[in-house]
């Protein structure tokens, strides 16, 4: 390929290579003839040349050498090489390039050339790569350009100075008086860039925003015009008269009448207008619509426009385009808290896009369909969501649980219908809902005490049924391990009756205990379940006490030491496994306490000690290897004795620093004839809670209540999880 070869010549060279190799050779050598042109003085092909660098910058080639011939280009006096010199400014350098600076002088000078061509050419440039410090030396020239007869001179001068202002957002006062002007204009162009001029100054500064909203009138009466003229073949798109600058001025009137009672009086009527003649058949039309809607919904509006803009809004739902109806829903999702009524007119329809095939689509629409949901539709409303979460993509069901309970727990009409729908979300999508569903729900069941007969049923059957989903897994665990005694006498009344015997409860919990689809956690509700059963049945004590046994070498830690002290209960204090009675203790906490204590009578030297094992379990998020707590609400009370058996007395008193903090004063008193020493309290938390166990008072307990032991602990709760209000059931073996 000879080096004066045309630029049509080297694209197809280029284009014919096979290979990417033989693409950079081609490349190469036309770049060293390039580079040695560029070398001779008198180059009669300079724009040429350049013109075939920049079709290789374009391809992605180094093209850097090329910058100098650019600068030199610019100053030439003849136009065709300006207009090449100017290009290959705009694609070869950038603000951060020394070699920039240079071309400063010739830009002001074809600033004020007489011919328009090379003056649009400067502006262009300045427009795409000005740096700063070129915007501060030109932004005069600008201005003055601004006020030129010529109307292709002012609309490119219109949008230099945007990028000025963007640059340099000090120079926006130069501009503001000549940007009013423009407005008089008839050219489209002009007005254009007029109006993007003004919303950049109004979006940038306060002041200048106040002083462009007496221009609301004129930005009316051009919109008018707009929407009123006949047909412009010069600036009709798809019947439209001018979408682009239709929509230009909408924006900038939404700027000047956001929270501003007199602007927005100002346009209303011709919102209204707007929104009622412009064809919404066609994209275009459209376009105009959503910005009508964006525009209504941010100014202060009268009320029945905004229903206006919400029944358009309603209509985009019915289109067929998919961005149309994504558009539609974010719109909507934005006013339903305060345009709550209009949105759910339109309800039906927002279902229906649940089954639309497009994966946005459809979480624009369970988001807006979950928002909608009150106390009067939450049974309609919940059907549809139940029946969108057995079909929905798996990355959008933790958000649809999620958003169902929350429902369901703010609108629930009954006890009932919020567990049965809480334990539907379990049933069909147990494995996606969040670690604080099983504690709510197990909650949920111990505040419902005339329900208790008839969730144990129903769980236990879905027990039977399907053992994958782990969460559902432990909260039946939990509830048979608490109600198993309700499930074996079948005497359910809004259930049909079954028959359960002994039997076919340890082999539900067995089939879960060896399942490899248990998680460890599950196992341990099981295994904690089975435990407490051994209280409540009689004839199968002995298959329990051999479920627990095997566990005691199990290679998860947790269950080994749950299966332990489980069997050590079974052996040495099987007189301590029966819970007689359950003392209800008021505690506003979300923790376990697991108090340890050991203590020797003086009198006896052979230190023999006894060990009594005392658990207070304040709700049910409790994290103890021993025994599970049963839970119930009430009111919290600032102190309360929580154990006083053999002289021992404990009291706990809770005061609450904030929303997320609280801070409880452990305090223990020993009222026998003998002393105890070895004293000490635990206290173990769950992971959304964070615990600070400060330093007792000691660890000897005198006779006769002469003096106690105290101990604060400091609970911080940062999610804010499960604080308020709860309370515990005290279960103390003995």
């Amino acid at each position: 390929m000879s080096p004066s070869v045309p630029l049509q010549e080297m694209i197809r060279a280029i284009r014919s290579a096979r290979t990417q190799c033989e693409e950079r050779g081609v490349i190469q050598r036309e770049c060293a003839s390039i580079r040695a042109q560029f070398r001779q003085a008198d180059n009669g092909g300079r724009s040429h040349n350049l013109a075939k660098l920049l079709y290789v910058h374009m391809l992605g080639y180094p093209a850097h050498f090329g910058q100098m011939e650019c600068v030199r280009m610019i100053a030439s006096p003849r136009y065709s090489e300006k207009r090449v010199g100017y290009l290959g400014a705009m694609m070869l350098l950038d603000e951060k390039q020394d070699a920039s600076l240079l071309i400063t002088n010739s830009i002001k000078n074809d600033l004020s050339h007489s011919n328009q061509y090379v003056q649009s050419l400067a502006l262009c440039t300045l427009a795409c790569m000005g740096s700063a410090e070129m915007c501060r030396d030109l932004a005069p020239e600008i201005d003055r350009l601004l006020r030129a007869s010529n109307s292709y001179i002012k609309k490119k001068a219109a949008l230099c100075a945007v990028h000025i202002v963007r640059k340099v957002q000090d120079l926006g006062e130069l501009f503001a008086p000549a940007a009013r002007s423009l407005l008089a204009e008839k050219n489209h162009g002009v007005l254009h860039g007029a109006v993007v001029l003004i919303t950049e100054l109004c979006e940038r500064n306060p002041e200048t925003l106040a002083h462009f909203r007496k221009t609301v009138p004129d930005l009316v009466h051009i919109m008018k015009g707009l929407v009123i003229s006949g047909y412009s073949p010069e600036h009709d798109v798809a019947g439209i008269s001018d979408p682009f600058l239709q929509v230009r001025i909408l924006r900038l009137l939404r700027i000047l009448g956001h929270n501003n009672e007199t602007a927005s009086d100002a346009m209303n009527d011709l919102l209204a207008q707007v929104a009622t003649n412009t064809d919404s058949t066609k994209t275009v039309g459209n376009a105009v619509l959503y910005e009508t809607v964006l525009t209504v919904l941010d100014i202060k509006s009268e009320s029945g426009l905004r229903v206006l803009a919400v029944n358009i809004l309603g209509r985009f739902l019915l289109n067929n385009d998919r961005n149309i109806r994504y558009i539609a829903m974010t719109s909507l999702q934005k006013i339903v808290g305060t345009d709550h009524n209009a949105v759910q007119r339109h309800r039906g329809t927002i279902v229906d896009c649940l089954k639309d095939q497009d994966a946005s689509v459809k979480r624009r629409a369970l988001e807006l369909s979950l928002a909608l949901v009150s106390a009067s539709n939450i049974r309609s409303m919940m059907k549809e969501l139940l029946l969108f979460l057995t079909s929905c993509p798996p990355e959008l069901r933790a958000h649809a649980a999620s958003g169902i309970f929350n429902a369901a727990e703010r609108y629930a009409p009954s006890q009932r219908w919020h567990i049965d729908t809480i334990l539907h979300v379990l049933t069909t999508a147990g494995g996606d809902v969040r670690d604080e569903t099983v504690p709510n729900l197990i909650q949920l069941i111990t505040n419902a005490s005339e329900l208790h007969c008839y969730t144990v049923h129903k769980l236990y059957r879905a027990l039977l049924t399907d053992i994958s989903q782990q969460s559902l897994v432990q909260v039946a665990c939990w509830c048979i391990g608490e109600y198993g005694d309700l499930l074996l006498r079948g005497e359910c009344q809004e259930t049909e009756p079954v028959q359960v015997t002994e039997d076919n409860v340890l082999d539900a919990l067995e089939t879960v205990l060896q399942s490899h689809m248990s998680s460890p956690a599950t196992r341990a509700f099981a295994l904690t379940a089975t435990m407490k059963l051994s209280t409540r049945i009689t004839d199968n004590v002995d298959r329990i006490r051999s479920i627990v046994s095997i566990y005691g070498s199990c290679i998860d830690v947790e269950l080994q030491q749950r299966a332990v002290e489980y069997n050590a209960l079974f052996k040495k204090y099987d007189h301590m496994r029966y819970v007689r009675k359950r003392v209800f203790v008021f505690l506003p906490l979300a923790c376990c306490l697991h108090s340890i204590y050991k203590w020797k009578k003086e009198a006896d030297r052979s230190r023999q000690q006894r060990l009594l094992n005392m658990y207070i379990s304040l709700d049910h998020l409790v994290i103890s290897p021993h025994l599970s707590p049963e839970c119930s609400i009430f009111p919290t009370a600032p102190t309360m004795t929580v154990y006083e058996k053999n002289g021992v007395t404990l009291t706990v008193s809770c005061d609450r620093q904030s929303d997320s903090d609280l801070t409880v004063t452990l305090s223990a008193s020993n009222s026998t004839d003998s002393d105890i020493s070895s004293f000490t309290l635990q206290a173990a938390v769950p992971k959304s809670v964070q615990l600070h166990m400060k330093a007792p008072s000691g660890d000897f307990l005198p006779a006769h209540g002469t003096a106690k032991v105290t101990q604060m602990v400091v609970l911080n709760n940062p999610n804010k999880v499960g604080l308020e209000n709860l309370q515990t059931v005290v279960n103390i073996c003995h």
